[in-house]
């Protein structure tokens, strides 16, 4: 029986201004009125511009929702015009930052070197990374979808202590199933999250393995989120358009259950 805490998490990507920012984390609020976070842990990842209207609604609420970035820059400070430090996120009181996802790396053209220093850079300022891994459409013909997605599982791992891997959560993200209405089977979504969590046993720790909560993220909504919970090595979600409506959200958590 796993000790690992669902997670549910909502990228919002280039979606909403800090106005509807506020009304929806303020709806969400009352749908999880009485949430207990220790039974099912929810985040949402807003664009960087509504990051503190987020921040003072939740504080104000007391709100059972975590909070944090769909990006972080692999540096610290200085002449990196339009990037944003883990310092600055740390200060607006983020817990998480996505990295690597495909969006990032298909049309910003980041590797796995990207990939792994942003990771490092999360860790080094107190947040979580959302290691984001997954194959588009031609790897999944050819069969290759475990080799490509556990290769850039090891690129965006290179050089972390035991300690600090134990410290990331892993998001299966099939990029055909991204905003296509295509969902992997839950079998699929197992195969590639078993595989992923096999990889960390064998490449830091049986411990490690066992803590990583690896997420699946491809077009989950309330109809099929229990479905795909249900498997042993799926322990959440990453929702992207389906984070946008409240209600369904809640349901979403609700399914994780």
């Amino acid at each position: 029986m796993t000790t690992r805490t669902p997670l549910m998490v909502g990228n919002w990507k280039m979606n909403l201004d800090w106005t509807q920012a506020q009304a929806l984390v303020e709806e969400l609020g009352d749908l999880l009125k009485g949430h207990d976070s220790s039974s099912v842990e929810v985040a949402v990842l807003p664009p960087f511009v509504d990051l503190r209207t987020v921040q003072v609604v939740v504080d104000a609420g007391k709100l059972p929702i975590a909070y944090g970035a769909q990006d972080i820059s692999q540096h610290e400070s200085g002449a990196y015009t339009g990037e944003i430090s883990g310092a600055m996120l740390t200060a607006l009181g983020c817990t998480f930052v996505a990295v690597g996802h495909s969006e990032r790396r298909q049309y910003h053209g980041e590797d796995e070197t990207i990939t792994n220093a942003k990771v490092k850079a999360a860790l080094a300022a107190g947040l979580t990374p959302i290691l984001c891994v997954g194959e588009p459409l031609e790897e999944r013909k050819a069969g290759n979808q475990v080799e490509y997605t556990l290769a850039q599982l090891k690129g965006g791992l290179q050089g972390l202590s035991p300690e600090e891997a134990a410290k990331v959560v892993v998001a299966y993200e099939p990029v055909w199933a991204i905003g296509t209405g295509e969902v992997a089977t839950p079998e699929d979504a197992q195969e590639v999250c078993g595989a992923i969590r096999e990889t960390l046993g064998s490449e830091f720790s049986a411990e490690v393995a066992d803590s990583v909560r690896v997420l699946y993220g491809g077009s989950v909504k309330s109809s099929n989120v229990a479905e795909i919970m249900a498997k042993p090595d799926v322990d959440g979600a990453l929702v992207g358009g389906a984070s946008l409506k409240a209600d369904e959200f809640a349901k979403i958590v609700e399914g994780a259950r």
